[in-house]
Parts: C-alpha cells; sequence; structure tokens
C-alpha cells in the first residue's frame, strides 16, 4: 500500500470527521480564520491537485521539493503526489541560500513548489545550481509548470520512494534519507498497534503537534498515526509557550507530540488552577525531558509524558518506547525492546558491554531482512549507507545503558551532533562557517547542557590575533556566522580560547 491508499481508506471510512485542524493563531499571518477540513473535503482537494499534476506530465520516480512549511498545503500536496509515485523532498524555509540551493541539487528536485511569500527567496537560491529546477507558487495552479523529465511505468507500491529526509550527520552536509511508502505506512500501524498508554480511539483522537512538517516527528509519526486511525491533525505553525495550553483547551486536543525543550518551557510559566488537563489529555508523545522535569510536568498538569527513542533512519522499525509500566520516570528511560526489534550495546571496539555499562546502540529488524521498516538508504551515498549497518546492525551512534528489567536510558550521544530545541547540528558544520571567517585561526565546536534547549552550541575560538578578543568581536563573528547558517546552528556561546587541543594530523582532538 502507500500513504494514499491508507488515506483513501480512512476518508471513505471517516469521510465527515476531521482530517486538519489549523487554528487561527497559527493561520494569523495568511488567513483570517481557523481552518479545518474533513477527510471528504481533503479528498476532493487532493484529487484536484493530483490531476493538476498529472496532466502537467508528473509522474513514478520523480521528486518534487515542498517548501510550504506547517500549512494546508504541505499534506494535501504530499497525498496528491504520494498518488502519482512522486517522491516529495521537504525544505526548511528558514535555510539560508546555500543551503536551500544544496537540498534542491543534491535531490535532483525535477520542481519546486512554494508558498507565494518564499518564491524569490527560492529563485535566488536555484540560481546556484547549474541544472535548475523551474520553481512554482503553490497559489497558481492554474498555471502548473509542465514536466520536461521522464517518468517511470508502472504504480507506486510498498518500497517506492516517499520522500527523502534531509538530517544532519558528523561530516557536516546533510545526508538525505530515502523513506519508502512502507516507512511511513508501518508508522501508522505502528501507532494504532502500540495501545497502552498511548492507545487511539478509531476515528476520536485529536493529536495537536507544532513539530516541523520537514522532520520526521510530524510528517511520518503524528500524520500517518491520525491517518491510519481516522483522527484529527491539529497543527500548529511552531510551538506558543504563551498561548499553548489555550490553544490546547480550545482545539479539544486529546494527545500530543512534543520535544524536551516543551516541558521546560511550560514549568517555567506561573502556577494556574487551570492546569490540570488530565480530563482532557491522555498522553504526550515524545523524547527529551529533563529528568529533573518529567515527574514535575505530569503530575502537574495531569498526564504522562511518554519517552520514546527513534531516528530518521529507523522510524518506528527501531523505534523502542515506554508505552508501558515501568516507564522509571526521571531516569531518561524510553522503554524496553519491542518484540520485532533485536540490538546490541558495544563498546569503541565493537564488542557487547556488560549489562548495566553504556555503550552504543545497535538495531535492526528481526527476521530475513534487517533492514525492513528502516530507510531504503542515503541518496547518492552508499558509502555512508554501508558504514551506518556495518556488521548487519544499524549504528545509531547513541549511547546507552540497559537496566535490570531490561529498560532502556539514554546516557549521551557518540557523535558529534548538537541536538538544540529538537533540530540536529553537525558541529563541523558549524565550524565551518566559522573557518571562512579570517578572523579565526582555530575554533572547535561541541554541545554544552542547557536546561531549556536540551543542547546549546558553543565555539571555542582561538584569533589570529589574541589581543583583539572580547565581546565587540564575538558579535562581528556571531553575525558573519549568520550570513551562512540558518538561525538555528548559530552559537548561543563563544569563548575565546589561547589554543585548542590537536590530535598528530592538527585536527581538534575530540576531548575538545
Amino acid at each position: 500500500m502507500t500513504v494514499y491508499d491508507v488515506f483513501r481508506e480512512t476518508a471513505n471510512r471517516y469521510a465527515d470527521r476531521p482530517f486538519l485542524h489549523i487554528p487561527a493563531q497559527a493561520t494569523v499571518t495568511y488567513h483570517n480564520t481557523a481552518i479545518e477540513l474533513s477527510y471528504s473535503e481533503a479528498s476532493t482537494r487532493i484529487e484536484k491537485l493530483r490531476d493538476a499534476y498529472e496532466q502537467a506530465g508528473y509522474g513514478l520516480g520523480q521528486r518534487i521539493a515542498l517548501v510550504l512549511d506547517n500549512r494546508m498545503e504541505m499534506f494535501l500536496h504530499f497525498l496528491a503526489l504520494n498518488s502519482l509515485g512522486v517522491s516529495i523532498v521537504p525544505v526548511n524555509s528558514g535555510f539560508m541560500r546555500d543551503e536551500m540551493a544544496y537540498v534542491i541539487e543534491h535531490s535532483d528536485a525535477c520542481l519546486v513548489v512554494s508558498l507565494p511569500e518564499y518564491v524569490n527567496k527560492i529563485q535566488s537560491a536555484v540560481e546556484l545550481i547549474t541544472e535548475a529546477p523551474p520553481v512554482q507558487d503553490c497559489g497558481s495552479f492554474e498555471r502548473l509548470v509542465p514536466a520536461t523529465g521522464p517518468i517511470a511505468f508502472g504504480a507506486a507500491g510498498d518500497d517506492s520512494e516517499t520522500a527523502i529526509l534531509y538530517t544532519s550527520g558528523t561530516t557536516g552536509k546533510p545526508k538525505g534519507c530515502m523513506l519508502s511508502n512502507h516507512y511511513f505506512t508501518n508508522t501508522g500501524r505502528w501507532y494504532v498497534e502500540a495501545g497502552d498508554y498511548i492507545a487511539l480511539e478509531p476515528g476520536q483522537e485529536r493529536l495537536i503537534t507544532p513539530l516541523p512538517l520537514v522532520h520526521m516527528n510530524a510528517l511520518a509519526s503524528s500524520f500517518m498515526g491520525m491517518v491510519t486511525s481516522g483522527g484529527c491533525i491539529i497543527q500548529l505553525d511552531r510551538f506558543h509557550r504563551s498561548s499553548w495550553w489555550t490553544t490546547v483547551r480550545e482545539t479539544r486536543a486529546s494527545c500530543l507530540h512534543y520535544l524536551g525543550v516543551m516541558p521546560a518551557m511550560l514549568l517555567n510559566s506561573e502556577a494556574s488552577i487551570e492546569d490540570d488537563f488530565s480530563r482532557q489529555i491522555k498522553f504526550g508523545f515524545g523524547a527529551g525531558v529533563d529528568p529533573k522535569h518529567q515527574e514535575c510536568f505530569e503530575k502537574r498538569f495531569g498526564f504522562p509524558l511518554i519517552e520514546g527513542w527513534a531516528m530518521t533512519e529507523t522510524g518506528t522499525a527501531g523505534c523502542i518506547m515506554a508505552t508501558k509500566e515501568p516507564r522509571h520516570v526521571g531516569t531518561r528511560c524510553f522503554g524496553m525492546c519491542p518484540s520485532w526489534l533485536e540490538f546490541r550495546i558495544v563498546d569503541d571496539s565493537g564488542h557487547n558491554v556488560v549489562n548495566g555499562e553504556p555503550g552504543e546502540l545497535l538495531v535492526r529488524t528481526r527476521g530475513d531482512d534487517p533492514r525492513k521498516g528502516f530507510f531504503s538508504g542515503y541518496y547518492k551515498n552508499l558509502e555512508a549507507t554501508n558504514e551506518a549497518w556495518a556488521g548487519g546492525y544499524f549504528h545509531t551512534g547513541d549511547v546507552v545503558r540497559q537496566g535490570e528489567d531490561g529498560s532502556f536510558h539514554f546516557v549521551d550521544r557518540k557523535k558529534n551532533v548538537i541536538r538544540r530545541s529538537g533540530e540536529n547540528i553537525a558541529a563541523v558544520e558549524v565550524e565551518g562557517a566559522l573557518f571562512q571567517n579570517p578572523l579565526v585561526e582555530n575554533c572547535a565546536v561541541a554541545p554544552v547542557d542547557d536546561e531549556i534547549r536540551g543542547d546549546e552550541v558553543m565555539a571555542c575560538i582561538k584569533l589570529r590575533d589574541p589581543g583583539k578578543s572580547g565581546e565587540g568581536m564575538a558579535i562581528q563573528i556571531f553575525t558573519a556566522c549568520s550570513e551562512l547558517l540558518s538561525y538555528y546552528k548559530l552559537p548561543g556561546y563563544i569563548a575565546f580560547v589561547d589554543d585548542l587541543p590537536t590530535t598528530a594530523t592538527q585536527k581538534c582532538s575530540e576531548e575538545k
């Protein structure tokens, strides 16, 4: 089955039930009211888009980049394109020009579909591409740019590519994770069948999420969970702390998705008699809550924060989640290994650690196909794909330990990726931007703990002229970085140092 097939079956069963709700607070910059679509209404719009794409010559085997933010258009275009076998490449509208050009060019997108307000920015980005794809304003589909490339024969199926999501890694440039229809539909089945704390009632749930649709959590987990169960997605533009609980209450949300930064920020708000949501919210689904915040949050707001672990590469095939007791609240516990998953916890030499000791988590699917349900590979990077699957297990790069009862507990990241407010940032990418500054002789970037964001980006810099260190120089370097990096990658701390430890090849050591 395809993602579109799942939607079509649900739309037939729950035609009049709500499919999508975008609160007025999230539409204020482009619409004067809230947006709500039933499954039937969404289906009508999707078929209209499908016809337009098909008549313009788009089909199986092609890729189209979408710069549609957390808008209704993102869901509708995704489903319309999926029905034709076209893979999507979600692009973050907050990217800098070079970052945007890289994703569009590397993915071989044959068209970029954009919200009207980003068309000029994207036109500027594609000027950097030798064979630049056309840019289509999603508000002018009566003049859809015709396809120029060929399409494949046949129809999309389980293994067909559905999307490429770009995720930061230790090598700097983002890697494109190829995700199949099976990856998405398996995510929906997983959510519906999970039960216990995150049990979904068919045709009844209303799931609120502020998370970005360029990431796996919102595009696959919450979206497919609701589509598969006949629930309603309440999609926000982003997280608004001051109005969060008002929006939750007004939208009649029954469950929510979160990142660790959200509980921390919400606990900082003044306590109120209206804080108890035990009669409305069944659960929060997420990862990364600060251990010292979890119990306090659950007692104050009246529902459990169900912690889990997964990556874009693993999908829910490799997901481990504390959906039932014991959850070991406040210990970074993310549950026990599910029956379909095999794992190892290994040391730096690849040997299994003693039970209870920390080590890197390796995972794979049980049975004849250890990669079933995982990503299909890194696009144009077979070497990185093979390295990730060395020895027949997927190497997660995350350090965990297993308790006496089998529960997993997150310890740290082995790879130098900074997890700031839910965004993965490659330290080497920030270092690359800093090294372009002629004032910088050497630098090292690493995460430091932050009570709100989880990680914060810290840059240790050795200047060519140490006598110029100071606040003014830090601001100058930060400003130069802002011309090269998206806002969320910029260093939160800059420290000027006299020297940095290096290896024999003059690279900064891992103990930076």
